[in-house]
């Protein structure tokens, strides 16, 4: 059963002392969506500690407060982290190695993996760390309804209960809301479906508007549409018009830099949830079929 998690907690239960010091956490990959949510771990509450591979993005945070270090760094000192990469090969560099996290980390460490992974990388990882003590959980995260600041996503979790409550002092900043979906997988598994259905609608609405458009309909009726029914939300919209504007300019490359990477993302995800469903031994064959032209959808090529 779903399960949503009150977030009303003492966020300096973690502390030794309360009067005198901070609790240390870490947190790496400041991308996109990393970097709002290591921003709102800078405060009196926490000593944040940072690693990202862009010098740049570092070098921002930095300036806000945070301190920077190696993963390695971040494993001997900080009992929470947060990982928010691109993919299973980033989670690993992070993991293995003499300098990787696993060499490093303490006994009852926590580490919350964000990023969107498979369910066989995360298994492996937890348990390899649970072999050093350490505790996994998958706490991927999905945009909520109060747009991307200061509390912007839903975290959906997986992982045992009590982990999870000692982990959210490192979610609730960023969090509008916690979704606990059961045992460690079971958030990757929900946060698979959410991107499933995400793409697919954003493949039905570009359909829709190739229709639309050749009957001699304006986008701004099917914004009025969505309005009346909901059938396009606005998530849907802001792609569709954004991609529409793009595209009237006729620069590919400009198209390819704001709208490539998420086709690629998309990509990704959809082959995480066709490897799941594989495993599972089961057939999802229009999220096949998506997976096939996901890139040309959002880099509006024909296909």
């Amino acid at each position: 059963m779903l399960q949503i998690i009150d977030l009303s907690y003492n966020v300096f239960s973690l502390r030794k002392d309360t009067r005198m010091s901070k609790t240390n956490v870490g947190f790496i990959g400041l991308g996109n969506i990393g970097a709002p949510m290591a921003r709102n771990l800078i405060g009196d509450a926490f000593d944040a500690w940072m690693y990202d591979v862009s010098e740049k993005a570092l070098a921002a945070l930095v300036a806000l407060g945070a301190r920077a270090a190696t993963p390695a760094e971040i494993a001997r000192n900080c009992p929470l982290i947060g990982i928010c990469v691109r993919d299973d090969k980033d989670v690993d560099a992070l993991f293995y190695g003499d300098e990787g996290m696993l060499a490093h980390a303490g006994a009852d460490t926590i580490i919350a993996i964000h990023s969107t992974v498979t369910q066989a990388g995360l298994a492996r990882w937890a348990r390899d760390a649970a072999a050093r003590g350490v505790q996994v959980i998958d706490a991927p995260i999905t945009r909520g309804n109060g747009g991307m600041e200061p509390r912007f996503v839903c975290f959906l979790v997986g992982g045992d209960a009590a982990i999870v409550e000692r982990v959210r002092p490192l979610l609730d900043p960023s969090a509008e809301n916690i979704i606990h979906a059961g045992p460690l997988g079971a958030g990757m598994a929900l946060k698979l479906c959410n991107n499933l259905i995400t793409n697919i609608e954003y493949l039905a609405v570009s359909e829709a508007w190739a229709l639309a458009e050749r009957c001699g309909l304006k986008i701004e009726v099917l914004r009025e549409l969505g309005r009346a029914n909901n059938v396009i939300n606005d998530r849907m919209y802001q792609f569709l018009s954004g991609r529409t504007a793009v595209a009237a300019l006729g620069d590919e490359a400009l198209m390819n830099q704001h709208f490539g990477t998420f086709g690629k993302l998309a990509e990704k995800d959809l082959d995480a949830a066709l490897e799941s469903a594989r495993d599972h031994g089961i057939e999802l064959p229009g999220t096949r079929y998506a997976r096939g032209v996901i890139d040309a959808v959002y880099t509006n090529k024909p296909y």
